[in-house]
């Protein structure tokens, strides 16, 4: 099996936040629950499968995606399928880094899934086959580089003020200090909300929600021993229970169930729905 990461070079790199290539990934099931992580994806398939999306509840499928695709920042989780012998290519943008590259509001694509080919055309395409033609993995970086490099226009960069808040709404973990995030912003609050929708897709308030949750997914996963009323209370919630449906919310899990499906000893955010053996 071959996953390999990479880092683009130069100006591009600050909104990159990595390029993915895997190939003979065999899993050991056919679904899996993806939770929301406030990034946006382009998705290559290398490999001739179609995806599906899945009903959340009846595992019944949605919709079939082939060639390549848009996941847009998502709000809660989504269930996809898993195949053997994958090879797929993935763009993953920080989360403030996919507007000067698509160049319309993210809200726009916001829990959406949709063919690549809506925003950039043929062009998306002639990647695509570029990718299946090259001879490595170096090779495949290099062309993805180039054509990011080719679609991005550094004038629709976020402005700075805009990312001194940003950094502050990933670091904050408490609700309770939510307001004094916003203390010195020149502007309305209401054009603040209006500029995380376009930069980030969803609300200061939900982004925010979304890091928390996966800062103590992290600390989960790195077998922390946790006081749960304490991480309630750090992290700003009301109560266990309140704690409890968030987790859910985002997850489908609750926090006992997580940890005793061993959901924590796999990948970061895709977890396992039919795991065999």
């Amino acid at each position: 099996m071959i996953f390999e990461t990479h880092n683009p070079e130069g100006e591009i790199g600050k909104h990159i936040e990595s390029l993915i290539y895997f190939k003979d990934l065999i899993p050991d099931h056919s679904l899996e629950r993806v939770i929301p992580t406030g990034h946006v994806f382009i998705i290559f398939e290398l490999d001739g499968y179609k995806r599906n999306t899945y009903d959340n509840e009846t595992l019944k499928p949605i919709k079939e995606f082939r060639e390549v695709w848009v996941s847009g920042v998502h709000k809660n989780y989504i269930t996809i399928s898993a195949h053997e012998r994958s090879e797929m290519f993935i763009i993953q943008f920080k989360p403030f880094g996919t507007y000067p590259f698509i160049h319309i509001p993210l809200n726009e694509i916001s829990n959406c899934i949709f063919h690549a080919k809506e925003l950039f055309g043929n062009d998306i395409l002639s990647l695509r086959s570029q990718l299946i033609d090259a001879k490595d993995s170096a090779q495949i970086f290099g062309l993805a580089q180039a054509w990011l490099e080719s679609i991005y226009d550094s004038k629709k960069q976020p402005p700075q003020v805009f990312l001194k808040i940003l950094e502050r709404v990933e670091v904050e973990k408490s609700a309770t200090n939510f307001d004094k995030l916003f203390s010195d912003y020149p502007f309305t609050r209401k054009h603040l909300i209006s500029q995380f929708k376009k930069y980030i897709g969803i609300t200061p308030k939900y982004y925010q929600r979304i890091i928390k949750f996966n800062d103590i997914l992290s600390k989960i996963q790195k077998k922390e021993r946790l006081n749960w009323a304490q991480l309630t209370y750090d992290y700003g919630f009301s109560d266990q229970p309140h704690f409890i449906k968030t987790f859910k919310h985002f997850s489908g899990f609750s926090p006992k169930e997580f940890i005793y499906e061993g959901l924590s000893d796999g990948e970061p955010n895709f977890f396992p729905l039919d795991k065999q053996g």
